[in-house]
This record gives C-alpha cells, sequence and structure tokens, in this order.
C-alpha cells in the first residue's frame, strides 16, 4: 500500500495486531484500531473458582487500548457478543451434539472479521481492513486476489482463512503474512510495545481451559445422551455418559479394556453411539466436503490438488470430484488417517488457496 490509506487494524490486544498497526502508521496510513467485545468471561470460572483469561479477554481489550494509545490513533470497541453467541457458540454446540467437530476458529474469521467488522470499516470509509495473519493475499493475472500462505511456514493461518471471496480479499490486507514471527517480534521490540513480549494464546477463546464438555454441559440442558461403546465389528464393549464428549482419533479415556488399544472411529449422535475400532479403522480414502467456498471458478471437472484436513497437517495430495449438489467428494492418494466430519477440508496449489469447506 504504497499510497496513503484511511486503514482500519483489528486489534485483538496481541503482538501480531499490535505490530500489524504500529508498521501501517509507520509507513503513514491514516490508522484506525477496532477491538472486538465478543465474549464475557466474567461468568465462567476455571476449576478453582478464578476467571478466565484467553484470546479476546477484556485484559486483550485494554491492552490493544493501551497499544492504540501509545501509538496515537483512534481506538473503538465493537460488542459484537450477540452475534459472537448466535453465530460461533451455538454453532459449536450444535454440532457438537450432532456428533461433528466443530472448528469455530473458521466461522470467527468468517462472520465477525471479514463480514461484520468489515461492514464497521466501510461505515468509517476506511479503504482497507488490516490483520495480524499471517497470509498472503496476492493479485491474479486476470486482475482479481488469491489467498496464499504465509511465509513462516510454522504460522501460516491460511487454513482458517479458506472462506474468503474474491471480493474480499480486495479490501484486507495482511501486513504479516511476508515475515517470520521472529521478525515480528523484532519489530515489536523497535516500536516499544507494551506487549512486544507477550505470550500467544493456544486455546479456543471461550474454552480458554479445553474443557469442551464442561463448557457444553454448562452451555446446553445435557440429558438422556448416554448410549452404547460399539467395536466396528458389532459388539458393545460398555457403555457412555454423553457421545458428544467423544471426538474422532480419540483414544484415551475410554473406559473400555481390549486387546488392542481402540480409538474412536465414527460418532452415530441419532442413536447416541459411539463406534470404536483399531487405529486402521481410523484410516480413510475418501471423504465428502460440503459448503465449499472457492478462490477461483467454481470447479465444474475433476482436479488433482492438495488436501489439508487439520490445522498442523501438511498437505496430501487428492483429487476432487465435483457433484451435483455443489458438494465435492476427494479421494486421497494414500489413506489419511482420523478424517473428521465437522472439520475444514482446504485445497491448495502449490502456496495458493484454491477454495475449501466442510468435512461431511
Amino acid at each position: 500500500m504504497d499510497v496513503k490509506r484511511r486503514v482500519v487494524v483489528a486489534m485483538s490486544g496481541g503482538v501480531d495486531s499490535s505490530v500489524t498497526a504500529a508498521l501501517l502508521k509507520e509507513q503513514g496510513h491514516e490508522v484506525v484500531g477496532m477491538t472486538m467485545q465478543i465474549w464475557d468471561y466474567s461468568q465462567y470460572t476455571d476449576k478453582h473458582g478464578e476467571t478466565f483469561g484467553s484470546c479476546c479477554s477484556l485484559d486483550d481489550v485494554y491492552d490493544a487500548r493501551r497499544v492504540a494509545e501509545q501509538l496515537d490513533i483512534p481506538f473503538y470497541v465493537i460488542n459484537f457478543e450477540r452475534q459472537f453467541k448466535q453465530q460461533v457458540i451455538d454453532r459449536f454446540c450444535d454440532d457438537y451434539l450432532t456428533g461433528l467437530t466443530p472448528n469455530p476458529c473458521v466461522l470467527c474469521n468468517q462472520v465477525l472479521k471479514f463480514e461484520l467488522l468489515m461492514r464497521k470499516a466501510r461505515e468509517l470509509e476506511a479503504e482497507f481492513l488490516a490483520t495480524g495473519h499471517y497470509a498472503r493475499i496476492l493479485p491474479t493475472e486476470d486482475g482479481g486476489y488469491a489467498l496464499h500462505k504465509g511465509i513462516d511456514g510454522d504460522k501460516d493461518q491460511s487454513y482458517f482463512l479458506f472462506t474468503l471471496t474474491k471480493e474480499q480479499m480486495a479490501l484486507v490486507r495482511f501486513p504479516l503474512g511476508g515475515m517470520t514471527k521472529e521478525e515480528v517480534r523484532g519489530h515489536a521490540a523497535r516500536f516499544h510495545l507494551r506487549v512486544a513480549e507477550k505470550a500467544e494464546s493456544q486455546d479456543i477463546c471461550f474454552v480458554p481451559d479445553g474443557d469442551y464438555v464442561r463448557f457444553l454441559e454448562e452451555e446446553r440442558q445435557l440429558d438422556d445422551c448416554a448410549g452404547p461403546i460399539i467395536h466396528v465389528a458389532g459388539q458393545v464393549l460398555g457403555q457412555h455418559q454423553g457421545y458428544y464428549r467423544y471426538t474422532v482419533g480419540q483414544r484415551k479415556g475410554l473406559g473400555i479394556g481390549w486387546s488392542e488399544p481402540l480409538y474412536v472411529v465414527r460418532i452415530d449422535a441419532a442413536n447416541k453411539t459411539v463406534i470404536v475400532g483399531e487405529k486402521q479403522h481410523l484410516l480413510c480414502r475418501e471423504m465428502i466436503v460440503g459448503s465449499c467456498r472457492w478462490s477461483m471458478e467454481p470447479p465444474q471437472r475433476p482436479f488433482a490438488t492438495n488436501c489439508r484436513i487439520r490445522y498442523r497437517q501438511h498437505e496430501q495430495p487428492a483429487q476432487v470430484v465435483p457433484l451435483t449438489d455443489g458438494r465435492v467428494k476427494v479421494t486421497f492418494a494414500i489413506p489419511q488417517s482420523g478424517v473428521t466430519p465437522g472439520q475444514a477440508a482446504v485445497f491448495y496449489q502449490g502456496d495458493r488457496v484454491l477454495g475449501g469447506g466442510w468435512i461431511q
């Protein structure tokens, strides 16, 4: 962005978004800081009765405000608690209770940041919305834009951003996409940012202790969810106290004995059944992916690609076959372990994101 612009920066109170704001201010842009207040942590405590602290907490809002004051930029807090509850929390709970394993970070990016926050940025007549994501948006030969991986392979967040439309990509900037985390920390020290040494949060923001079962039970009345644990061969091995307590690939905490280690292979929510099997039963060669978003023209014929089914997984060679209802069938060259309904499947060509969808 060589020309000076008005830019809204989504400030989370962490190092990455703070450096993003500082760099854009240094480049001479008119920077406006904006923080989303999305979750009231005061109503939730950990096992010791202490209030949770996590990304997007009130402490993070305060940190973002102090960084904005340090940079001498305007700063706004936008309350999206209702929208976050409806679009992310409720979907998270619904997915678990229908036997899926949700990925709320993708939804938060899609709905909160790049739809609602983008709308607020446009109301302020900003030309761009900038975030601290480790990803790149590069121009294409046809005059459009495409999403690419961040340079830092350990921090690349393109997997969480596959829902970006071509129209949104024209209005979004990721200044850190061409940097490593070490370089970003260096900029934070250079700007003397008060969050320069702040640790990163690795948890789902509204489940900061990682106990999603506890969260579900506090959010929903979960009576009558008990049922059988059944081996893939049909043998009943035991009983569980709630199918929502299990996820595909889980090994620990099954509470059953067997001659070999057993893993959760499938969740049958309709029948309140947890199906388990040996490790080989986790292997899957084919899957159906729906609710797809494409940064290219929606495919009309089969094509070869690389597919990632978990954030930290390396992409795997696969063949994608479009179906008549807008979904696609994905066939892996090598069977994959733990293909999990509810998670995102993202398709790559080299560093470029072609699109993605939700594993069904």
